[in-house]
């Protein structure tokens, strides 16, 4: 009887002690989120009022309509976090889950007003505003949440391989004629600072994801 007291002693104390572990680890893992200049994604760690993120890579200026006819731009997400991604209207591969996972986040974040999303179509010919108005309402988009932008095709190609870093092809020169394809989110802060890239296929890689989010808006709430 004694040595069984023992063996069940021992036994919960490893699981205590294994819980203890895990959360530990996952705090860890979202204290704080590195910030992205390159399409290498190397981390670069700095504290919020850091002189240096004053110079450091940003998503710059762009005009884009919407599924709702409505001109967006870098300003419709000043001080926003916001997910970032680029896909086609008539894929038949990749753009389904990809657009699944991302109305997991609109979900998510749906009663939040500084989270939102960004979907950029790479045939912005094809994808006209009243094509997106049909996919948006036909996949259950909140406009108010989640744009859906066409425009200009250099425009959108350069965002995606110039400033959002979102292919994996790294190293592999491009031409404007070249096909945009990927299956990353991007986290953009509310300085529009690159801080995170995800598989969109991945619903472990969008949960964490989502926990990223929290993450930033923790961090945005300690500072006021």
């Amino acid at each position: 009887m004694k040595l069984y007291r023992i063996i069940t002693c021992l036994f919960v104390l490893l699981i205590v002690s294994c819980k203890d572990a895990s959360k530990t680890e996952n705090k860890s893992r979202v204290d704080s989120l590195p910030y992205y200049a390159d399409a290498n994604f190397t981390p670069n760690w700095f504290e919020s009022d850091d002189e240096r993120l004053i110079d450091f890579h940003r998503i710059p200026a762009f005009s884009l309509v919407d599924q709702s006819g409505d001109v967006i731009t870098e300003k419709t997400f000043d001080d926003k976090i916001y997910i970032a991604d680029f896909f086609f209207t008539t894929c038949p591969g990749i753009c389904p889950k990809m657009t699944a996972n991302m109305k997991v986040l609109q979900d998510e974040f749906i009663k939040d007003d500084d989270v939102l999303l960004l979907s950029h179509s790479v045939t912005p010919k094809t994808d006209s505003i009243p094509v997106l108005k049909r996919y948006a309402e036909n996949k259950g988009i909140v406009a108010t949440k989640w744009h859906l932008v066409t425009g200009d095709r250099k425009q959108i190609y350069d965002l995606g391989r110039k400033s959002y870093f979102a292919e994996e092809d790294l190293g592999e020169f491009k031409t404007d004629d070249d096909f945009l394809h990927t299956e990353n989110f991007v986290l953009i802060d509310q300085n529009r600072h690159i801080r995170g890239i995800y598989n969109g296929l991945n619903k472990t890689a969008v949960q964490q994801l989502i926990a990223d989010i929290e993450t930033l808006k923790k961090k945005d709430r300690a500072r006021l």
